[in-house]
């Protein structure tokens, strides 16, 4: 098979830096689409690829899974897309498409393993994984390749591909409406999203923060309340309300204190932490008495990312973010450890090409 050579940003090692690299990407398929990247949302997986912070990071390793474009190209056998269509990619680029969930248009729980955009294991080069969207191009299978509606910024679309879809899966699948109460733990990238989402479906939407200090800004992206989880007289004025808690707190945390805000039957849902709760035991009696759940979730199907898109096209919803040229990409994951960011980093990927 033949390959292109194009520029990336991308990492030889866990400890470098991320630098101008070169890498090859496949020639278009029957069933591909070739997508100029405009821009690319900056995620902490990333971060935490990058890093190898997870392990299993293969060198060398180009993040981005936050792609927004232009079709470039379509393959012979292609029917959904043409030159021209702006286009978006995600965290798949690939399945086994024959499993049982996948057949339910649940490509992330492919009981084969879905292949990440970045670091996934590659069909066509099995030598290699695949490399993400700080780059110039990309080539993707049409299956996994979504429309974007023309009248979303793009820019402020591109982390819909991420953070939109973690948070948008759990209120689609806890089947929040007009008529529901949702919490939101953490206000970053995936907490203003969730807050966003969950207020565009019409919910009574409250922020929980251990400090006040983020009450304005809760409230401009929409919540309706703001609730200080240290304050004992302020957690004890929700005892059992929420139907759904989203928790987006990426490191350990204790989790106890929520569950009783839950009402009869509520789930927390965490979309944030991957890892252990290692000196948090989670206690099963408030879990027992009023049958509350603790579940998690993960990013979401293609035909589910899709109905998001749209959605967000219909209500003109999109993230708040802070463009970046891509050689400032080491500059912003320093401040992103930091919480330095609000409330996402989008790469202007004309800085790459020029």
């Amino acid at each position: 098979m033949n390959t292109t050579k194009i520029k990336a940003f991308g990492t030889q090692a866990a400890e470098n830096d991320l630098e101008l690299l070169t890498i090859e990407r496949r020639e278009v398929q029957p069933k591909d689409i070739e997508i100029d990247i405009y821009y690319c949302g900056v995620c902490h997986s990333d971060l935490h690829t990058a890093r190898n912070d997870w392990g299993g990071t293969v060198y060398p390793a180009v993040p981005g899974h936050e792609i927004v474009g232009k079709v470039l190209q379509v393959g012979s056998d292609v029917t959904k897309f043409k030159v021209g269509d702006l286009v978006a990619v995600g965290c798949m680029v690939d399945s086994c498409r024959t499993c049982h969930s996948c057949e339910q248009d649940l490509e992330q729980f492919c009981e084969n393993g879905f292949t990440g955009t970045y670091n996934g294991k590659d069909k066509y080069f099995k030598e290699t994984r695949t490399f993400g969207g700080y780059s110039e191009s990309v080539v993707v299978d049409e299956h996994f390749v979504l429309s974007l509606p023309e009248n979303l910024d793009m820019a402020a679309a591109a982390p819909l591909l991420c953070a939109g879809i973690t948070t948008w899966s759990p209120l689609k699948h806890w089947n929040v409406t007009e008529n529901s109460k949702v919490a939101v733990v953490g206000l970053g990238g995936l907490g203003h999203m969730a807050i966003k989402l969950a207020k565009g479906l019409g919910a009574e939407v409250t922020l929980f923060s251990r400090t006040p200090g983020k009450t304005d800004d809760a409230k401009q992206l929409g919540a309706d309340h703001v609730v200080i989880s240290t304050d004992e007289d302020q957690m004890k004025s929700v005892f059992n309300k929420f139907d759904l808690i989203i928790d987006t707190v990426p490191y350990e945390h204790d989790i106890n204190p929520y569950m009783n805000t839950l009402t009869l039957d509520g789930t927390l849902v965490l979309v944030g932490l991957i890892g252990e709760f290692e000196n948090n035991a989670v206690s099963t009696r408030p879990m027992i008495y009023k049958r509350r759940s603790v579940a998690g979730s993960l990013i979401g199907g293609i035909k589910e990312t899709q109905e998001m898109l749209d959605f967000c096209g219909e209500k003109n919803i999109v993230s708040d973010i802070e463009i970046i040229n891509i050689q400032d990409i080491n500059n912003a994951y320093e401040r992103m450890l930091k919480s330095d960011v609000k409330y996402r980093f989008v790469i202007d990927m004309k800085s790459l090409k020029n």
